[in-house]
């Protein structure tokens, strides 16, 4: 029950604390890092339960640096109620959905958004603040919830979405942690499932736990102490890290 292999701990804490970071700083985005690292020291479907728990366990500290007021209320109103939506549909079309196909769409679409950014937004000195449009929001929201569910990478659709609305750093990252927060919860009962099967991997989760308030902590000083052009940069370099993570994952795995 107890790994005595230093790599695990090397490998596995150093994980942790990097998703913890990044939803201190940028409320999520970084957590997609996680299976991929912890599988170089464990079997992937043993790291895809780890990282479910502690992800969730991000979100509870990172409420502690973030209050509700911190989130865009308007933004919540509309994206959630479709997120929910999005979710179920998932659940009913998960069979019929070639989830390679859903991430290959996901990828072009928000690796575009990116790096439009990175060519002509960047030269401004602030964010272009579009105002709420309650269909734009509902279809991510329900986009977002849906590929969430059948592929696991709806992350690219959020990111996207706040990032065009050009909400104030503290908000995007605000809305960010509600959203990531409760679609964690919603998704976290299956891996619990398939955690009970393995009460072994759920020990090595919560052996890895300890490092999470510090990461949270840390990720939170840092989004204080950037400005909001810096923090921007940051986060639509992560958008275009990972849009071509899934981009490249999705293309590979129908080649072969």
């Amino acid at each position: 029950m107890i790994p005595t292999d230093p790599l695990f701990y090397v490998v596995g804490l150093t994980t942790v604390f990097i998703i913890a970071v990044g939803k201190g700083a940028f409320g999520g985005g970084l957590a997609t890092l996680g299976v991929p690292l912890l599988s170089l020291v464990m079997p992937p479907i043993e790291a895809a339960i780890i990282v479910a728990p502690i992800t969730v366990l991000t979100d509870v500290f990172a409420f502690g640096s973030y209050r509700l007021g911190n989130a865009s209320k308007p933004d919540l109103r509309w994206f959630l109620p479709a997120m929910l939506m999005g979710l179920a549909l998932g659940y009913f079309f998960f069979v019929l959905i070639d989830p390679r196909l859903v991430n290959i769409g996901i990828g072009v679409i928000a690796f575009v958004f990116a790096i439009d950014w990175f060519i002509r937004q960047r030269s401004k000195s602030d964010a272009v603040v579009h105002p709420l449009s309650p269909a734009l929001a509902a279809g991510s929201g329900g986009a977002f919830g849906f590929t969430s569910f059948v592929a696991h990478s709806g992350g690219p659709i959020l990111s996207a979405y706040l990032l065009y609305r050009g909400l104030n750093k503290t908000l995007y990252v605000g809305t960010s942690i509600v959203i990531y927060a409760l679609v964690n919860i919603l998704k976290l009962f299956p891996y619990l499932l398939l955690g009970a099967a393995k009460p072994a991997v759920l020990v090595h989760a919560a052996l890895l736990a300890p490092v999470v308030p510090l990461g949270v902590w840390l990720g939170a000083h840092f989004h204080n102490r950037l400005d909001q052009r810096k923090l921007f940069f940051w986060c639509y370099a992560i958008l275009l890290f990972a849009s071509a993570k899934l981009l490249f994952d999705a293309v590979r795995a129908l080649m072969a």
